[in-house]
């Protein structure tokens, strides 16, 4: 297989040289790589240094074909030509053709270009948009199809992708899998999309205990990763016991030790052997028990460190809890009720006019293309907007909204100021057992939010807002797996499927949707 990409013991830190990883060494060929771990694990520094931005720490990179990264923000200011980087040299081909041209727009033309473009455009379904098409009226999957088209005109043999589906709608993510699907070359992705992790031929693990390679997709690696933790939580108990046994035989020759040292003592006391004799069996005992107590030391610091290093791997592997009070939501009760809603903005008609009622523990996605204006929607449920017509009823006071950035915690304060913020009267054995519910035990609920990763932030809000006196019986989510790792879209995915309050959410993960139980789903 050619080989586009060497990554040889390489490593990587932070700006202040905390250790990301060590000694990554992997080689890139014509195939779909995912690359996955934590966030903050080191994901996208990886794809920034393979692009030359960040200087390794440790090893190499070595380059045997050309390297691209896909663009995921494209400038507003540029037309559909400068999207795909060929402004300058289609206006070459535009002076030669004129007669207008020099020796150097001789030398730079490139007479296949119309051709490639066209293909690019053709394979993206942008053909009928006009090259001077400004970037800012672009859909979201429009405007993801002219990066896709963009690196199908350059043609990296290797194509580096970060998150690629984040903040996408169903045409963009459709237009990212075509790409796996079709890509000539080598695909390097980091993503936490499991629809999209399904797709790769071998998945990369970043974590703090190290790098793991997966043949496969989604499934084999979560094949694999829960063998390993069975396998940990396997070596844990080992660890625990062998702690155990070296503590009672350490136990054991201690009192072994302490019988013989009485014994001593009571035969000098009784005078009746020479004190030569005592004198020499007393520094036997001593030397016994000291060597006694040295080996007993190391064995029991070994023990020690092998069920640190076993809980270790249990802390990193184990899944992430978040434990959602009950609200007790009756089946009948009506909580949304929205009657012939229209939403328009100036002359921007967004959707309308709409019927939608939501009643019981009912689990309701919100979907259509970006701008449709499902974020609008849930500001209409909150009260935040009001329709242009009809009317927008919540007919209860009791709900939680989490956007995607988790805006209710303010950045400068701990998660514990947070928390007694949001419910001044509660106490603090209280508060802190309501964070110890997700997962923030002692000093972990001391940490400043706005150091918090996209995980941490989402467990904190949730801790947040179910610590009231009586927990939200709807809870409105806009995207909430954008900015999350697979083990807390995981950790989310169970705490919601153990509630038993209403949901409204918007969300584009097919697999979060499925695994959550949404039961029906509102098109805009």
């Amino acid at each position: 297989m050619t080989c586009f990409l060497t990554l040889d013991a390489l490593s990587l830190s932070t700006p202040d040289g905390t250790p990301l990883f060590r000694d990554l060494t992997l080689s890139l060929g014509r195939e779909r790589v995912g690359l996955v771990g934590r966030n903050g694990s080191g994901k996208s520094t990886l794809l920034r240094a393979i692009m030359g931005d960040v200087p390794p720490s440790g090893g190499h990179i070595h380059s045997g074909g050309t390297v691209g990264m896909l663009q995921q923000v494209l400038d507003e200011t540029q037309d559909l030509a400068g999207a795909l980087g060929v402004t300058g040299a289609l206006a070459c081909l535009a002076r030669l053709e004129a007669g207008e041209g020099n020796v150097e727009d001789a030398a730079a033309a490139d007479w296949t270009l119309p051709s490639r473009i066209e293909q690019a455009l053709t394979e993206t379904g942008l053909r009928q948009i006009p090259l001077d098409t400004p970037v800012a009226i672009l859909s979201g999957g429009e405007r993801m199809r002219a990066a896709l088209a963009r690196q199908i005109i350059e043609a990296p043999d290797l194509l580096l992708l970060d998150e690629p589906t984040n903040n996408l709608d169903t045409e963009g993510r459709e237009a990212i899998s075509t790409l796996l699907r079709t890509w000539p070359g080598g695909l390097l992705i980091a993503s936490h999309d499991r629809d999209l992790l399904e797709q790769v031929d071998r998945i990369v693990e970043l974590s703090p205990v190290g790098i793991t390679i997966f043949s496969g997709g989604w499934h084999e690696y979560a094949a694999a990763r829960e063998a390993a933790r069975e396998a940990a939580e396997a070596d844990l108990a080992r660890a625990s016991d062998a702690l155990k046994r070296t503590r009672k035989s350490a136990q054991q020759a201690k009192e072994k030790q302490d019988r013989r040292d009485k014994a001593g003592r009571a035969a000098r006391a009784k005078g009746d052997a020479p004190k030569m004799l005592l004198d020499k069996r007393q520094e036997r005992a001593e030397a016994t028990r000291g060597k006694g107590s040295t080996l007993a030391a190391r064995q029991m610091s070994e023990s020690e460190a092998h069920v640190a290093e076993a809980r270790e791997r249990i802390e990193i592997l184990a899944p992430l809890t978040m434990d959602l009070p009950l609200c007790g939501l009756p089946s009948g009760r009506r909580l949304i009720e929205f009657r012939g809603v229209e939403m328009k903005f100036g002359d921007r008609h967004l959707f309308g006019p709409l019927d939608f009622m939501l009643t019981g523990p009912e689990r309701v996605a919100i979907a259509g293309p970006n701008g449709s204006g499902k974020s609008t929607l849930l500001r209409l449920v909150t009260g935040d907007l009001q329709p242009t017509s009809g009317t927008a009823a919540r007919l209860t006071e009791n709900f939680a909204l989490l956007d995607q950035h988790v805006s209710l915690l303010a950045a400068d304060e701990t998660i514990l100021e947070n928390m007694h913020r949001l419910n001044p009267g509660l106490g603090a054995n209280a508060a802190h057992a309501a964070l110890a519910r997700f997962g923030f035990r002692n000093d972990d609920a001391l940490q400043v939010a706005g150091t918090l990763s996209g995980g941490e932030k989402l467990r904190a809000g949730l801790a947040c807002v179910f610590a009231r006196p009586e927990p939200p019986d709807l809870l409105i989510l806009d995207e909430p797996t954008n900015h999350l790792d697979l083990r807390a879209i995981e950790a989310l995915e169970t705490g919601l499927n153990a509630w038993d309050g209403a949901i409204l959410l918007v969300s584009h993960d097919p697999a979060f949707l499925n695994a959550i139980g949404v039961t029906r789903t509102l098109a805009l």
